[in-house]
């Protein structure tokens, strides 16, 4: 188990590393800018007060993280963190860009032990990266475990559409379309080749949805969205 662990975090930071300088250009842009809107409605699920405090896992270039910020106001606080330097060195450059700077703070750390106390933060967030993770029940423990009682556990993520036709056409662009496109973006091939065998891989939303109930989250439920290619999940302390 240690192996696979080990070998699946390099080839993952290796990914994320390859493509980080283009991420969010690509996101918006093979997303048809539906990105922006599912992040908007995973923070709305969190309960997120001004004031608060919130823990984006995995937090990429810092995009969620900035839409906890803006909920959370000038009196609030968001830690965004991340195995992959390379993006955290984009999200430095995005948070310093925002109007959110003295908001969030960026951590270098492991998604699979979470660097904080017990009952640190009010909800903990994990956008687009619980497919790729080594342990998907180990981290959202581990989300659980520093988030005080009565707060979230919310996780946006690619899901898997069931509605005939619709189901069809998004694999065949999913599968074989948006490859090629990432490959055009980016410079190289196998990063967004990754993405469709990462979904492959990952468990139905239902599935999901039962292991947030297996570590403990209660009221567990998904939300799917623009035809079921995204799921939000969500789970209190």
């Amino acid at each position: 188990m240690a192996d696979f662990t080990t070998a699946k975090e390099n080839y993952v930071r290796g990914v994320f590393a390859a493509i980080a300088r283009r991420y969010d250009l690509m996101n918006t842009l093979l997303s048809f800018n539906r990105d922006k809107y599912w992040r908007r409605f995973a923070v709305e699920r969190t309960g997120l007060a001004a004031g608060g405090r919130a823990l984006d896992v995995c937090c990429g270039t810092g995009m969620l993280a900035l839409e906890l910020a803006r909920i959370a106001g000038p009196e609030g606080r968001v830690t965004g963190l991340d195995f992959c330097r390379e993006m955290l060195d984009v999200a430095t450059g995005n948070v310093a860009a925002s109007p959110y700077g003295r908001m969030v703070e960026l951590v270098e750390g492991n998604a699979m032990a979470l660097p904080f106390p017990d009952d640190s933060f009010d909800c903990a967030t994990i956008g687009f990266a619980l497919r790729n993770v080594p342990d998907i029940a180990a981290v959202l423990a581990e989300m659980r475990r520093v988030v005080r009682p009565g707060g979230m556990v919310v996780s946006l993520e690619l899901a898997k559409p069931s509605a005939p036709v619709f189901k069809q056409l998004y694999y065949f662009y999913f599968e074989q379309v948006l490859p090629l496109l990432g490959k055009a973006g980016v410079g190289v091939d196998g990063p967004y080749r990754w993405l469709p065998e990462s979904l492959r891989r990952f468990p139905h939303q239902a599935a999901v949805r039962d292991i947030f109930t297996a570590v403990g989250l209660k009221e567990a439920v998904y939300h799917e969205l623009t035809g079921g290619i995204v799921a939000v999940h969500t789970g209190r302390k």
